[in-house]
């Protein structure tokens, strides 16, 4: 392939297939310019560095050596794969990450034929390429399914669930266990190297085909004693033990970051015809740029940041966090009462919970990507007296909704939910939302729900469920910074089921659940600007909901408008159901719902999400003009 002398290798490679027509030793200098790149892009536009910094020769030696996109290549959660974009026709748009109308975050099928399946939550990996090597090998299509899994994401038990059922799969399935925290590996090396080398080779692999042929033909005693001696020696020399016992051929460990390492091993895995094969590779998270190797987080999460110093900008200072206000008001609440507990699933800092755990070591626990274990977890500590709180993503609670109802909500147990990014989330995009969570949740019989409308209620309301001891709560709150009110010295407890008016009106009733009390008290003064005197009402709960309160406000006024942060089956598919069962629709009444649409909604600013979304101030005043209009001049309400 011609190039001129100083024209950037990476710029001669747009897709994998000009990748693969490289020598072999022009793929160190590929690789230095791909970490280069992803650098740059990433310190325009912030997102995550350090895993995607930890995969640059590993992604450049998966095209070169595997033929992608035939070859399914899988990406674990998909925060690592910006590197993988730029590879893939995406160098020109790869600014744009995270941004409205812009590349996602993670993979995502419907951007490139090369995201073979969208990622964004951990352990689905193995899963998903397990599917597409047998649905290969049921139709006799060629191809290999490759699996890129981080050593954190095999924490959680599905990885295991996979891998227990991929031995039928065959020499179809690659599995690829990236370790960067060096937590399984032992010391790796030209030796370990070369012995990788060795047993993933054709010549190899025969021979031990071969031979397990002919101990096939043993007696039984002599065969078994021949398989466990195989085992035992590869075990001793590689480890790789545990994966062996689940079926795979174990190979490694290799140093991810040394090419002439990857490339005739992963050579040897795709020509080998004895399979599954997990191949273990060992990299460093935010290797080659300084400020990630020495930062304590190797710069998980960035935001835009100065490629030449390392410094990321910085928010001018605000309010605290939703999350640093829970963590550390759980931490006070525990001061005085030691039967409270944090758990949290790998995401200590995003929840607040290591506030908590600074101040109380022995009762926080961090269980890994282990949601479902979470939640049971915290079922049994219940059970035994403590007062559990399971601080988990709205988005990530989902994966554990089985356990929410089976050993949380049928037996009662008094589990404390705190539910952190609670609505639309930005940069993060669908797959982070938390738009389900008073759905499935308020239509569980024994639940408490709560919604914070600022950070002084989340005090009120982290207290209250801490003080809750007849069934399971929770408290959903959003990401991001309060509003800047002053925070309770004293936390008040609530009363279950009790909202509360913020502004009293006649004409006009807004019922707002969570955060978009600020968008109904904006919405309340352009409507009394039009001589329509509103009331603002923060009914504080989904479930149980106040109906004294909501049976006064849809009597007594002329149009009533619920406002949420969830999809459709939330607060205002509740009210409609009470208003149903006490037989206020047949009395003419005039109520309508917001919340958010029922769709996918991409990454963008929050504040742009919520616009699009249609619950901001302008978008309540709307929907109450229409309705006034449907009611006077008997117009078909749109959002009827």
């Amino acid at each position: 392939m011609s190039q001129l002398p100083d024209t950037p290798l990476l710029d001669t490679v747009p897709t994998p297939a000009e990748l693969r027509r490289l020598k072999p030793a022009q793929l160190r200098q590929l690789a230095d310019e791909l970490r280069a790149e992803t650098i740059s892009a990433v310190g325009t536009t912030g997102g995550h560095l350090g895993s995607g910094l930890g995969v640059v020769e590993l992604t450049t030696a998966i095209h070169y050596v595997f033929d992608t996109p035939r070859d399914r290549l899988v990406w674990d959660v998909g925060h690592q794969c910006y590197p993988h974009k730029i590879l893939t026709g995406r160098r020109d748009r790869i600014r744009t990450l995270r941004t409205g109308g812009g590349l996602s975050g993670f993979t995502k099928r419907t951007e490139s034929e090369y995201d073979p399946f969208g990622a964004a939550h951990s352990s689905t990996s193995i899963s998903a390429a397990l599917g597409f090597a047998i649905a290969n090998k049921l139709t006799g299509s060629p191809g290999k399914a490759i699996a890129v899994i981080g050593d954190g994401a095999m924490s959680a038990g599905m990885a295991y669930e996979a891998m227990n059922n991929a031995e039928q799969a065959g020499n179809r399935l690659v599995v690829i266990l990236n370790d960067n925290d060096m937590s399984i590996a032992p010391p790796v090396g030209g030796l370990s190297a070369y012995l990788s080398r060795i047993v993933s080779s054709r010549e190899f692999l025969g021979l031990r085909e071969t031979l397990k042929k002919f101990a096939r033909k043993l007696p039984r005693p002599i065969h078994s004693a021949a398989k466990k001696t195989d085992e035992f020696a590869r075990g001793m020399t590689m480890g790789g033990t545990l994966f062996e016992e689940l079926g795979f051929y174990y190979v490694g460990p290799i140093d991810g970051h040394n090419l002439d390492h990857l490339i005739p091993v992963l050579e040897n895995v795709r020509d080998a015809e004895e399979g599954p094969i997990l191949v273990h590779v060992v990299t460093k998270k935010g290797k080659g740029y300084a400020p990630a190797e020495n930062a304590a987080d190797k710069y998980h999460g960035v935001q835009k940041f100065d490629v030449i110093t390392g410094a990321q900008a910085k928010a001018p200072p605000g309010p605290p966090s939703y999350q640093n206000v829970f963590g550390e008001t759980l931490a006070k609440l525990a001061e005085t009462d030691t039967r409270i507990c944090a758990i949290t699933a790998a995401m200590p800092s995003g929840t607040g919970v290591d506030k908590f755990a600074q101040a109380h070591p022995t009762r926080a626990f961090d269980v890994g990507i282990a949601e479902q274990h979470a939640v049971t977890f915290a079922a049994g500590l219940a059970a035994q007296g403590m007062r559990p709180f399971c601080a988990i993503y709205s988005t990530f609670l989902q994966r554990a909704y089985d356990q929410v109802v089976h050993d949380v909500a049928i037996q009662n147990l008094p589990v404390r939910f705190a539910i952190d990014r609670a609505g639309l989330v930005g940069a993060d995009g669908a797959t982070h939302a938390g738009s389900f969570d008073v759905t499935y949740l308020a239509s569980l019989p024994n639940f408490v729900v709560m919604a914070a409308a600022d950070e002084a209620e989340l005090v009120h309301m982290t207290y209250t469920a801490a003080e809750h001891d007849s069934g399971p709560v929770a408290v959903r709150y959003p990401r991001g910074n309060g509003i800047g009110i002053d925070l309770p010295v004293v936390p008040e407890k609530l009363e279950i089921g009790k909202g509360r008016v913020v502004r009293e009106g006649k004409s006009v009733a807004i019922l707002s659940l969570g955060t978009r009390l600020g968008e109904a008290l904006k919405a309340a003064e352009a409507l009394e600007a039009k001589g329509l005197s509103t009331t603002v009402a923060d009914l504080r709960f989904a479930k149980p909901l106040d109906e004294a309160l909501i049976r006064r406000l849809l009597t007594t006024h002329e149009v009533a408008v619920t406002i949420e942060e969830n999809a459709i089956g939330g607060l205002g598919a509740h009210v409609l159901t009470m208003a149903s069962d006490q037989g206020l629709i047949d009395a003419g009444l005039k109520l309508r719902t917001m919340r958010l649409p029922d769709r996918f909604q991409d990454q963008d600013k929050p504040e742009l999400q919520y616009d699009e979304a249609g619950l901001n101030a302008a978008h309540i005043v709307d929907t109450v003009l229409k309705a006034l209009r449907h009611n006077s001049e008997g117009l078909v309400d749109a959002r009827a």
